[in-house]
């Protein structure tokens, strides 16, 4: 039997809202500073429920990482973003990217909020940006957790997102071991769409979840075909 506990550290403070921070930093440097999150620091233990609700999603790069991390803050683009942003952690899948740290999740943050805003109102010093008035999700997010252990990416090297629960999660050692059973696929797709009707979620849109197949379940969870 799996124990019941879950090793990960997790940063005590959140990010600072509002600050600015220049872009294209050495991509060495990000590397670095991950490497150097291994040896510890300012660390706590959350509790991850097993019901906890949690969006694994891409982060393209470490810079990204990084001002995420710094910020508190993490955007995802509206014409890509996953139906329901309304989840208790976010994680983060790094892809080849990342070199020595990639295709793996070594992250995850508790979301504590989510707005619509624009790219200029994100990025203030892109405000002339050709795209400034496109639209991006804010996920507010709280001190960042790192596991012990990396979710390897397995035979997974490129998926968009994926919906998982605290259970799946705490067991995980690979992406294929985050895939909920096709059982309860339906009970978790009710629990998303319940938690996206407790706030007005701009991604919120009627289905008739009860009688959904078991194909279009496992799609809008995120799960690839492995067909």
């Amino acid at each position: 039997m799996e124990t019941a506990f879950f090793y990960c550290r997790c940063e005590e403070s959140a990010g600072r809202p509002g600050r600015d921070i220049k872009k294209y930093q050495p991509i060495e440097m990000w590397l670095k500073a991950l490497d150097n999150g291994k040896k510890g620091g300012n660390m706590i233990d959350p509790y991850l429920s097993p019901d906890a609700l949690i969006l694994v999603a891409i982060v393209p790069s470490p810079n990204d990482l990084h001002f995420a991390r710094v910020l508190g803050w993490y955007r995802i683009p509206f014409q890509t973003a996953p139906r329901i942003l309304n989840v208790d952690f976010l994680a983060f899948y790094q892809p080849a990217s990342f070199r020595r740290h990639k295709w793996q999740v070594e992250y995850f943050a508790p979301v504590l909020g989510h707005e619509l805003t624009s790219r200029g109102e994100l990025l203030h010093e892109e405000q002339d940006h050709p795209r400034a008035d496109e639209e991006y999700f804010k996920i507010q997010l709280g001190g960042f957790c790192r596991l012990d252990q990396p979710i390897m990416a397995g035979d997974w090297k490129r998926f968009t997102f994926l919906y998982t629960t605290g259970e799946y999660f705490q067991k995980a050692r690979e992406l294929t071991d985050l895939t909920v059973k096709p059982a309860e696929r339906r009970r978790l797709w009710r629990a998303l769409r319940e938690r996206s009707k407790e706030e007005t979620d701009y991604q919120a849109r009627c289905d008739d979840w009860e009688n959904l197949s078991l194909e279009v379940l496992t799609a809008l969870l995120g799960i690839p075909d492995q067909s």
